[in-house]
């Protein structure tokens, strides 16, 4: 396992101002949700505005955009078109404009419940491209962006990558020369391809997973909170809401991961603490998010 301290010098949350306003705490557009998984995305925008966010919109399939905006009334929703199977249906100009520019937005997230199809895989890799402020990327647009014959694009501005092992893995069949010599890679072996991979394509990979490991390429961290309870559907969409919201109000990338993570973990511990590992779910680490942050 690759060991190392965090930096010494790390930018927190800034100071809430008495004169602020929404605007002052991040505008988010979440893209993802799709008629077998319409809840991915409403948990990601719901722990995205507990986690601080000022405005989050959700742009998802117009089957379920009633569905996702049911969730949560502080939410935004905009539906999209939308294929017989229920996935959003947009190339990159027509979502822009539905959504407006992609610049007046502070940080985007693609991936929870987005689905898949050669639609969608043309859009996460156009915003992977494109995007020139942060873009999250999650579950099914890691997915997407590892069936990518021609690997990884280049990107126009930050980006996190937030896989589990198994998504990490697909992921290195096409971006890293090594991974056919890696045969069955332990976690020490992904760790080391994270890293790499993190450098190759300027990134944040957040690899999911006990001690959650952190790399841009150079710095190299794991986590310590969290328990086994948080293995349950949704709480990956959870942490990639924190995370947004912690980068659209401001924070360094590599800082905002690694706190979101941080936090992800504690508010996982508080509802195992409260309801026991057996019977916790992803709804329940967002309802500890305010006390996580508190603490």
């Amino acid at each position: 396992m690759v060991e190392s301290e965090p930096p010494a010098e790390f930018t927190g949350l800034p100071l809430r101002s008495a004169d602020s306003h929404k605007g002052d705490y991040g505008k988010l557009l979440l893209i993802g949700g799709s008629c077998a998984m319409p809840g991915a995305i409403a948990l990601s925008a719901m722990a995205s505005l507990r986690s601080g966010a000022g405005l989050v919109t959700v742009a998802t399939a117009a089957v379920v955009h009633g569905i996702v905006a049911g969730f949560d009334p502080c939410v935004m929703t905009i539906p999209l078109c939308c294929s017989a199977n229920g996935t959003i249906e947009e190339d990159l100009d027509s979502l822009t404009q539905l959504v407006g520019p992609l610049e007046r937005y502070d940080a985007i997230v693609v991936g929870p419940g987005l689905g898949k199809s050669t639609e969608l895989a043309n859009l996460v890799t156009d915003l992977y491209e494109k995007v020139r402020g942060p873009l999250v990327v999650d579950a099914d647009a890691l997915n997407l962006l590892a069936g990518d014959a021609g690997g990884i694009p280049d990107p126009s501005g930050p980006r996190v990558l937030t896989p589990h092992a198994g998504e990490f893995v697909r992921l290195l069949q096409n971006n890293h020369p090594g991974v056919d010599r890696i045969g069955v890679p332990t976690r020490d072996d992904l760790e080391r391809a994270a890293v790499d991979l993190a450098g190759k394509f300027q990134s944040v990979i957040a690899l999911k997973g006990n001690a959650t490991f952190v790399t841009d390429g150079s710095m190299k961290w794991h986590n310590k909170t969290g328990n086994a309870g948080m293995a349950t559907a949704g709480s990956g969409d959870v942490l990639t809401g924190v995370i947004a919201a912690l980068i659209g109000q401001g924070m360094n990338v590599c800082d905002a991961v690694r706190l979101g993570v941080q936090v992800h973990g504690h508010a996982g511990d508080l509802a195992a603490a409260d309801l026991g590992m057996v019977s916790m779910t992803a709804l329940d680490i967002i309802d500890c998010l305010s006390v996580a942050f508190q603490q």
